[in-house]
């Protein structure tokens, strides 16, 4: 078994969600309070799943 020396995350903090969507800030705590994307909270940080961002995209494409 090799470990891989660059995992691909599965979580993101929410700057960073937002830097891989192009949605601003504002706009990405509008989707979290809709319901739209799903947070896990671990002590005061907040954290994105990938596979929501994925969902969130493919919902949206037409």
């Amino acid at each position: 078994m090799s470990l891989d020396p660059h995992p691909q995350a599965i979580a993101v903090r929410i700057k960073d969600a937002c830097r891989m969507t192009s949605i601003g800030r504002s706009k990405f705590y509008e989707l979290i309070a809709a319901g739209e994307i799903r947070i896990i909270k671990i002590g005061a940080m907040t954290l994105i799943p990938v596979e929501s961002i994925n969902e969130l995209i493919e919902d949206r494409t037409q």
